[in-house]
């Protein structure tokens, strides 16, 4: 399901809405836009999802890049004015155009990395991708992650003084992983990406990684 307003977070009615009925689900990407490139419309708003490949694809992109439109478009159109669509849609071509089965996360993976390693080069290129199925996160200047998991303990908020207690909202079983720009709580261990760095999460666990090597547009398999 997709939410999307082209009004302040606290001017929102769907965020007030969100907040009394949340929505649980397996992956969820949010994004707050500063408008930096594009109008500020629906069209220009994150997250952007198309269905392809069998599936639907989300993307949500923090940075500005320059000279983005160098790549040429043929099967996917921005419906906006975004350096971050653009960039979505550029990724989504190539895995269109790539050679083998894309069914496993580590491989569609693989390949949007190559793509990434090419936006990389053109600016702050900060990106979260997800099939619905797994979750791909690409650090340009800034990310971090914090993977929760039994026994759950309390966690204070950064910017408020709210504690959660997720011992209360979890099962035993239950892995939990945030990305963030910045991390969220103040008495937790959160892991710091390095520019040009991969991950990709199933259910919670870290099952991938690459780290960009931008010298030569190329990766390399790290994990």
């Amino acid at each position: 399901r997709e939410f999307k307003e082209d009004l302040p977070g606290i001017e929102s009615p769907k965020a007030s809405e969100l907040r009394q009925y949340p929505v649980k689900r397996q992956t969820v990407i949010s994004h707050i836009r500063q408008a930096n490139v594009g109008a500020i419309d629906i069209d220009n708003t994150h997250p952007f999802s198309r269905d392809f490949l069998g599936k639907t694809w989300t993307y949500a992109h923090n940075g500005q890049l320059e000279n983005y439109q160098d790549v040429s478009l043929v099967q996917f159109t921005p419906r906006g004015s975004t350096d971050s669509e653009y960039a979505f849609c550029s990724i989504l071509e190539c895995m269109g155009k790539a050679k083998g089965d894309l069914s496993e996360p580590a491989r569609w993976a693989q390949n949007v990395s190559q793509t990434c390693a090419y936006f990389y080069q053109k600016g702050v290129f900060n990106i979260l991708l997800s099939d619905g199925d797994a979750l791909f996160a690409l650090c340009s200047t800034k990310l971090f992650w914090i993977t929760r998991r039994a026994p759950f303990g309390k966690a204070h908020l950064c910017d408020e003084d709210v504690t959660i207690d997720f011992s209360q909202v979890t099962t035993q079983n239950d892995v939990v992983t945030v990305i963030a720009t910045n991390p969220l709580t103040d008495n937790e261990q959160w892991q710091e990406m390095r520019p040009g760095e991969c991950h990709l999460f199933k259910n919670g666990e870290r099952i991938w990684s690459t780290q960009l090597d931008t010298s030569e547009n190329k990766h390399v398999q790290i994990a």
